[in-house]
């Protein structure tokens, strides 16, 4: 009997991993397949002859394991996939091409899975779902309808696109937010420097004095010697906290309730509202396009606009258009829509170009998001100012008024 590592999907679609032992592979695979688990990686467990750990092959498993693939990644592969397809290459040979020639080891293992999916008469929408960690439901779905229309090309063409301004939208709002960051960033170091190294400094000349010291000063020496003091429970209170929040982010009712509160944000609020509803009405207006039904559409959308509350507002829509309501009167109902865009979705109904509508509103976002993106670091410049002086102007007083009772007393 020999022991096996393996990796696989349960019948619920989550990865699993584990040893067992087994006379074989095709024994592993046997048992496997009796647990409702579809190996997709088996390999022997070498028995040990020492007590060395070998802590560089267990790092680089761990990190293939947890490593993701690119939204650049993604581009790459469909633009590849949309080229072979385009030119009638066998959907088999292609994938096998791309995962030996593709330089992430992720996305390599993924596709060699893919392709042994595939070799077990699966189609290719079956083969992506196996891994939702890389092809999301929106994938999926384009990629389905690409294999009813016989259009896989198209698909991964429209995916492209789709990936591209998902990509843009990334770009822009972490070029927005870079330097309101870095200014508060330096901000905080600046507070820690000032608490640590100048202020105390400040308090042993002060103290020689003997004289009574003014108010701001007193609170500055008063909040030095408490972070001085009790620093190591402020940053394990800090540690904890930002632990404990990724934790409450990750349920789902945490996950609901910060999605809504980001909405009411100031600033900031608005434009996540706009891209969550400019990524929803773009792949919808896809899928409409592509032939997908229109509950299967919303149900998809509503999971690609990666905000949790207005994803729950969406599905809402659902009961209402399996009700009979138009799609119109559903999306008033949710309170998601301007009235200007209720407006075009009802000419979308009444002219049967819903689709073409849903890209014009989409476009109507993105040029929003842009604008309200350029006036961000506009807005925010002014309040950071604003700290900055009040920062500036306590420990100047804090500072520089003993200093100044200690000239009047000497004059």
């Amino acid at each position: 009997m020999a022991e096996y590592f393996y990796q696989g999907r349960n019948a619920e679609g989550r990865q699993v991993e584990g040893q067992l032992e087994a006379a074989s592979q095709s024994a592993l695979l046997q048992l496997l397949r009796r647990q409702s688990i579809i190996a997709t990686r088996i390999e022997p467990v070498a028995k040990p002859t020492s007590r060395n750990i070998d802590v560089s092959a267990l790092l680089g498993r761990y990190t293939q394991r947890k490593a993701k693939v690119s939204i650049d990644e993604l581009i790459m592969f469909c633009r590849q996939m949309y080229a072979l397809s385009r030119s009638g290459i066998p959907l088999m040979r292609a994938i096998n091409g791309l995962s030996d020639a593709t330089r992430s080891p992720r996305l390599g293992e993924v596709l060699s899975d893919v392709a042994r999916i595939l070799t077990q008469g699966s189609p290719l929408s079956t083969a992506f779902r196996s891994h939702p960690d890389v092809f999301n439901d929106l994938f999926i779905a384009m990629i389905r309808m690409g294999e009813s229309t016989g259009r896989l090309d198209t698909a991964f063409q429209q995916l492209v696109s789709h990936l591209e301004l998902e990509k843009d939208t990334r770009k822009r709002i972490a070029s927005a937010t870079r330097y309101p960051i870095i200014v508060v960033a330096a901000i905080s170091l600046a507070m820690v420097v000032i608490n640590f190294m100048v202020i105390p400094a400040f308090a042993g000349v002060f103290a020689k004095l003997g004289a009574d010291l003014p108010i701001p000063t007193r609170i500055l020496m008063t909040s030095s010697d408490i972070m001085i003091s009790t620093w190591p429970y402020l940053l394990g209170l800090i540690v904890l906290g930002v632990y404990a929040f990724k934790r409450w982010k990750k349920t789902p009712q945490g996950a609901l309730t910060w999605d809504r509160q980001i909405l009411r944000f100031p600033l900031m609020g608005g434009i996540y509202e706009r891209i969550a509803l400019g990524r929803f009405a773009r792949p919808f207006a896809m899928m409409l396009e592509a032939g997908v039904p229109l509950l299967q559409a919303l149900g998809v959308a509503s999971r690609t606009v990666g905000n949790k509350y207005i994803g729950k507002g969406i599905e809402g829509m659902m009961s209402g258009i399996e009700r009979g309501e138009s799609l119109q009167a559903t999306a008033s109902a949710s309170g998601l829509f301007n009235p200007l865009i209720l407006q075009m979705i009802a000419v979308g109904e009444e002219t049967g170009n819903v689709g073409g509508l849903l890209v014009d509103i989409a476009d109507f976002y993105d040029q929003e998001v842009e604008y309200d993106l350029k006036r961000l670091a506009e807005a925010i410049e002014p309040i950071l100012l604003l700290f900055m002086g009040m920062m500036v102007l306590v420990l100047a007083l804090g500072v520089f008024l003993p200093m100044w009772d200690l000239g009047s007393a000497f004059g």
